[in-house]
């Protein structure tokens, strides 16, 4: 399989063993997921580039890969939903409380390529989460890129993700965000259907966009799509398979997708990379 051309992951320092970390800060997003800022008891801060992700690890109880969903340049940030025993024990950490952090791990998103294009984020769910850093990344270096435009869509309004950050977000001139539903509730004013069909009403240049995607498996092939009949080239669609991923060193075999490991080859791709793959039903 083809190399993504996205910058070389950085060698991880904790590998192995998990650095103690401590909960700074815990701030609930919805019902079930909650957003945890993490500070090193010792030595330097964690650095991770926008995609790659941790073994976030509640002691006693296991460990979990979970990406990084803050600002590359600021402390350690993840936004967990709690759907086991190893998430829910670590969306009940409160401040204060130690956690183990292995990596960073992954193949990141092509920040580095994408400079003078304009840019499409498309997140489904919590798949928001791995793709804010990079729009972290783009708003800090607005004048480089054309058009940049995030498309997000959730089940219902209140599973909707970072709710103040994307209004402070809809106050820009400089970014276009359009917010979907897939089932409307009492006072909902906004767009009601898939995440897909935001592509066809956004504003941008087919032969000079980037678009890079995560959510949902369904989500992503159709987003794809899209892309594609709007005119993106495939080599210039990524997506995240990080849901896939469960040891984080493509050792338990559970992220292999045809030839590749998610876990050591991802967890972002181009999509002409494993396009054939991903069409395969429970593959």
């Amino acid at each position: 399989m083809a190399t993504s051309p996205s910058a070389e992951a950085p060698t991880a320092p904790g590998a192995t063993a998990p650095r103690p970390f401590r909960v700074a800060r815990r701030r609930r997003e919805t019902k079930d997921t909650w957003t945890l800022e993490l500070e090193p008891l010792q030595g330097d801060p964690l650095a991770a580039a926008p995609g790659q992700f941790t073994m976030l690890y509640a002691f006693g109880v296991g460990e979990v890969p979970i990406s990084v969903s803050g600002d590359s340049t600021g402390p350690l940030v993840h936004t967990v939903r709690a759907v086991g025993a190893v998430t829910e024990a670590i969306c009940r950490s409160k401040p204060g409380t130690v956690l183990g952090v292995r990596g960073p791990f992954g193949n990141p998103w092509p920040v580095g390529i994408d400079v003078g294009l304009d840019v499409v984020i498309v997140a489904g769910g919590i798949g928001l989460a791995p793709l804010r850093p990079v729009l972290y990344h783009v708003l800090a270096r607005r004048d480089e890129y054309g058009g940049v435009a995030l498309l997000y869509g959730t089940r219902t309004p209140a599973d909707i993700l970072y709710a103040s950050e994307l209004e402070r977000w809809r106050g820009r001139f400089d970014l276009h965000v359009g917010v979907t539903v897939d089932s409307a509730t009492a006072g909902w004013r906004g767009r009601v259907g898939v995440v897909p069909k935001l592509v066809a009403g956004a504003s941008f240049d087919p032969a000079s966009t980037i678009a890079l995607v995560c959510g949902p498996e369904l989500m992503m092939r159709f987003t794809a799509r899209s892309l594609l009949e709007r005119g993106v080239p495939a080599d210039r669609i990524y997506v995240s398979l990080e849901r896939n991923m469960r040891c984080g060193a493509g050792h338990c075999g559970h992220c292999q997708l045809g030839p590749t490991l998610i876990c050591r080859d991802g967890p972002v791709y181009r999509y002409d990379e494993v396009a054939a793959f991903a069409e395969v039903p429970e593959l």
